[in-house]
């Protein structure tokens, strides 16, 4: 019995072991896997669309009121040819760039003659602004036309470039839109004692006669000299307003010659100037040194003056023998046009162009108001030298002394400049 229930239970193990074989091994739990990463394609911008231009203009307005015939005539013809070269030679180029209308467009100058008259000067100015889109007005001769000029271009807010007036006081009212790249009353005033010192040297120092005029550059100038005499140690023995007849200085030159001035600082317009060192021939009376503004400025005194009009010096703004960028260019083109080097008001006359058209491609736009802020920062080199301009519209500009030699002129001062030597001192009108 006993070994019967051994066998079953036998039976029954291996039973059990048997069944435990047959059945399917046990599978691991699935593990979470992140699908393969896949670079999502780069974004990209839709291509930019650039805003399309606004057609040009035809053309960028410059208008100038200026002097051709009248008592400020003989300046007025060496300017216009200034601003005729300069607008000639930037539209040969293609003209200026723009950017709002990203394209090169070229100048055009309209101008009218306003015979000397500062009344006709308004009208004129109002004329070019009504007919015109303006971008920016280029001045005449004169103080006394700028005066009346730079007031209208203030009114219009329209930039207003104007050279061959030193009137220092026009610049002190304000104004915003007017720039002078030419040399002020200030400037000149220092700088003909500075030339005069450095022909005196350590020796006695000359007396002095003022020749001038009653009108507002007249007294201005009148007084810097004066100022400027007594800084330097120099005395002034004649100083002389307009004369009881015009032009009749002889009772101030029989003062001067009787005063011992050997320095004669005036500041005539042609006629008058000739008139007047006519006069001190007659009366015998050279002074060794005179500055004489305006009057020598033009052909006209050599040859109307022969060997009288010779040593007396100028402060032009500029002169053909200077050596700046573009110099030996436009006296190439006024031997062509005129048969001569370009006159001295011709240079100061292109560099005002030449920071208008620097100052327009700067503003990217011909909007005056965007035109005058360009302006205001230009910075460049010109025909007349370099150039910047102060914050009431004054130029930051060379200065050269020129001296009437033999017929002709030459620049004298300062050295770095001077093409001749400065011929001091001026002998009797007889021995030239």
């Amino acid at each position: 019995m006993k070994t019967k229930l051994s066998s079953l239970i036998a039976i029954v193990l291996l039973m059990s072991v048997l069944i435990a074989s047959c059945a399917p091994a046990p599978t691991a739990a699935p593990v979470a896997t992140e699908p393969p990463a896949v670079e999502a394609p780069a974004a990209t911008e839709a291509p930019a669309t650039e805003a399309p231009k606004p057609p040009a203009p035809e053309f960028i307005e410059l208008g100038s009121s200026i002097s051709l015939t009248g008592k400020y005539g003989s300046l007025g013809g060496m300017i216009l040819p200034g601003y005729e070269y300069a607008v000639e030679d930037i539209n040969a180029a293609g003209g200026v760039y723009v950017e709002e209308y990203g394209v090169k467009i070229p100048l055009r100058l309209t101008s009218y003659d306003d015979e000397s008259d500062p009344t006709k000067a308004v009208s004129r100015m109002e004329t070019l602004n009504s007919d015109l889109a303006l971008t920016a007005y280029l001045g005449g001769g004169g103080s006394e036309m700028h005066a009346a000029s730079a007031a209208i271009a203030e009114k219009n807010q329209i930039p207003y470039c104007g050279i061959a007036f030193a009137l220092y006081q026009i610049h002190q009212q304000g104004y915003k839109y007017l720039f002078s790249p030419f040399p002020k009353s200030p400037q000149q005033a220092k700088d003909v004692f500075e030339a005069l010192n450095s022909l005196v040297g350590a020796g006695e120092k000359p007396k002095i006669a003022i020749f001038t005029y009653n009108d507002d550059w007249g007294k201005e100038m009148g007084a810097l000299w004066q100022e400027n005499a007594k800084t330097n140690g120099y005395e002034v023995v004649v100083y002389a307003e307009n004369p009881p007849k015009p032009n009749d200085w002889s009772d101030s030159i029989q003062k001067a010659k009787a005063a011992g001035a050997e320095v004669l600082l005036t500041l005539p317009i042609f006629p008058d100037g000739s008139g007047m060192f006519k006069t001190m021939a007659e009366l015998d009376w050279a002074p060794k040194f005179a500055l004489v503004i305006r009057a020598p400025e033009g052909l006209n005194w050599g040859e109307s003056m022969s060997t009288t009009g010779d040593y007396v010096t100028i402060f032009p703004g500029w002169h053909h023998e200077a050596k700046f960028p573009g110099d030996a260019e436009l006296n190439a083109k006024s031997e062509a046009a005129a048969g001569r080097p370009a006159d001295i008001l011709t240079g100061p006359a292109y560099a005002c162009v030449q920071t208008l058209a620097a100052a327009i491609e700067s503003a990217g736009t011909l909007d005056p108001a965007a035109v005058r802020d360009a302006m205001a920062a230009v910075d460049m080199d010109t025909v007349i030298g370099p150039v910047t301009f102060n914050e009431d519209g004054t130029g930051n500009v060379p200065n050269p002394m020129v001296q009437w030699q033999k017929g002709v002129t030459h620049i004298v001062w300062p050295p770095d400049l001077a093409s001749a030597e400065f011929l001091y001192p001026a002998p009797p009108f007889g021995e030239r």
